[in-house]
C-alpha cells in the first residue's frame, strides 16, 4: 500500500534526520550570527534546501557578495544535483510525471545515497522515495529554524564549527554502508583520489563534478569489459 510505502521511507531517513538536525542547526546558528532574520533563515531551507549551498549563501552574504555571485556559486556547487538525478531515474523506471519535480526538489547527496542503495536490492515505488526524501527535508528546516531561534545565545565560532563535524560524519556513514563489495570500494577510493587532485588543480566546485564524472565513466567500462 502507498502508505506502508511512505513509511517505510520514514523509517529509512532516520540516520539522515539524525545528521540533519545538528547540522541544520549549524547553518541557523552561523545565520543568525551573520545578521540574517530568523524567516529568511527558515525560508531558505524551505525554499533552496542544499546544507552545502546554503552554508555557503551564509558566508557569502557575512562577506557582503553580490546576490548575483551568491546565486552563480551555489548553482555551480549543486550541479552534481543534475549527476545524482539522472542515476537515480535509471532505478525508478516506472515513476510517474507528477511526481518528479517534489522528488528532485527534495534530492540531496545523503537521501540519493540511501534511496540507492535501497533500490538496489528492493524494488521500491515513488511512495518510499517521497517517504524517504520528505522526511530528510523535514529534518533541515527544523534543525535550521532551531538553529535560527538559539542562534544567538553564542559570541563567537567556535561551537558552530564543532557542530559543523556532523556533514563529515554522516558522509562517511553513508559511504560505509554503500561498500558491499570490492567494485564499490574501488570506485569510493578512486572518486576520493580525483577529488583530491582536481580540488589541487581546478579553481571553484568543479572538482566535484569532474570526480563523479570520470568515476562513473570508469565503472561504465569496467562493467563492459567483465561482460
Amino acid at each position: 500500500m502507498p502508505l506502508d510505502e511512505v513509511f517505510a521511507g520514514a523509517k529509512k531517513a532516520v540516520p539522515i534526520v539524525l545528521g540533519y538536525l545538528p547540522l541544520g542547526f549549524a547553518y541557523g546558528t552561523l545565520g543568525r550570527l551573520a545578521g540574517i532574520p530568523l524567516p529568511y533563515i527558515t525560508m531558505m531551507s524551505l525554499l533552496v534546501f542544499a546544507g552545502s549551498g546554503q552554508f555557503i549563501a551564509v558566508s557569502m552574504i557575512a562577506a557582503g557578495s553580490s546576490a548575483l555571485s551568491i546565486i552563480l556559486t551555489t548553482f555551480l556547487v549543486n550541479l552534481r544535483h543534475l549527476l545524482m538525478s539522472a542515476s537515480l531515474s535509471t532505478l525508478l523506471p516506472d515513476i510517474p510525471r507528477s511526481a518528479l519535480p517534489l522528488i528532485a526538489f527534495w534530492l540531496t547527496d545523503e537521501s540519493y545515497a540511501m534511496a540507492c542503495g535501497e533500490l538496489r536490492v528492493h524494488k521500491r515505488s515513488h511512495y518510499y522515495i517521497l517517504g524517504l526524501f520528505g522526511t530528510a527535508y523535514a529534518g533541515w528546516v527544523i534543525g535550521g529554524t532551531l538553529g535560527g531561534l538559539l542562534g544567538s545565545i553564542f559570541s563567537g565560532t567556535q561551537a558552530t564549527l564543532t557542530l559543523e563535524y556532523a556533514l563529515y560524519a554522516m558522509f562517511i556513514f553513508l559511504l560505509v554502508i554503500q561498500l558491499t563489495d570490492r567494485k564499490l570500494l574501488l570506485a569510493a577510493v578512486i572518486a576520493g583520489l580525483l577529488s583530491l587532485v582536481f580540488y589541487l588543480i581546478i579553481p571553484g566546485s568543479w572538482y566535484v563534478i569532474l570526480a563523479t564524472v570520470c568515476t562513473a565513466t570508469l565503472g561504465v567500462l569496467m562493467e563492459k569489459c567483465q561482460t
